[in-house]
């Protein structure tokens, strides 16, 4: 993987260094087509830059069927 800065970064997929820090930090989500950005800039498929895990069910929801 290429190393650049925080700046270099946020210019190629057009976003602020703010946003760019926040995602370092876990402090932002960032949307699918913005994940696919940065992974194409680093030439890496989306899951080795970014993990997701399923977000637990709140106690007393029940999960609906389609």
């Amino acid at each position: 993987m290429q190393r650049m800065t925080q700046q270099e970064l946020a210019d190629k997929v057009s976003v602020s260094r703010q946003t760019i820090i926040q995602l370092e930090r876990n402090r932002y989500n960032p949307s699918l087509l913005l994940a696919h950005d940065i992974a194409d800039v680093f030439e890496v498929p989306i899951e080795q830059l970014f993990t997701f895990s399923k977000i637990l069910e709140v106690e007393g929801e029940t999960d609906h069927e389609l």
